[in-house]
């Protein structure tokens, strides 16, 4: 798997409390751009976003399942892109000793099109979107955090 990390002010529990609102996937996750449905048991195994991807009216609606999950440590997806196959999404959540949380991104195309693809190749493209991804999510979290009179 292709891997990003990126050291998040914030403790696992806060990080992983926006992972669990799977309504602002689309303020995070580059590419997509609507969130239509999230399953009320959301990030349950098994439970699932409807999502769309790409730029309006050119959107392809799909949908990303939760394979794995422990609160504050680990979020495993199944995220779909029709036409261009599946790829597994991990989120790692490391405590640092200094209440930080490092958080590990991990990203491969398993089926279609794209799981043909050297690794080395989707590197190119998922390293700098998935990093994109960290920056996002991290600045989602920050200032969730300092909402709730937390310090970033």
């Amino acid at each position: 798997m292709i891997a990003v990390s990126r050291v998040f002010p914030a403790s696992p529990d806060e990080v992983f409390a926006v992972l669990a609102d799977g309504w602002c996937y689309a303020g995070w996750v580059v590419g997509n751009a609507h969130i239509r449905q999230v399953d009320r048991d959301w990030p349950a195994e098994g439970s699932r976003i409807h999502h769309s991807a790409g730029v309006w009216p050119l959107q392809v609606p799909d949908v990303s399942t939760v394979v794995a999950v422990r609160p504050g440590e680990l979020l495993d997806l199944d995220a779909r892109l029709w036409p261009f196959g599946r790829a597994r999404v991990r989120l790692n959540l490391r405590p640092e000793p200094d209440g930080n949380t490092t958080v590990v991104l991990e990203e491969q195309a398993v089926t279609g099109p794209l799981s043909v693809v050297p690794a080395a190749v989707q590197a190119l493209f998922l390293k700098p979107r998935n990093t994109e991804a960290l920056s996002r999510l991290a600045d989602i979290v920050v200032g969730r955090r300092a909402r709730s009179g937390g310090q970033a």
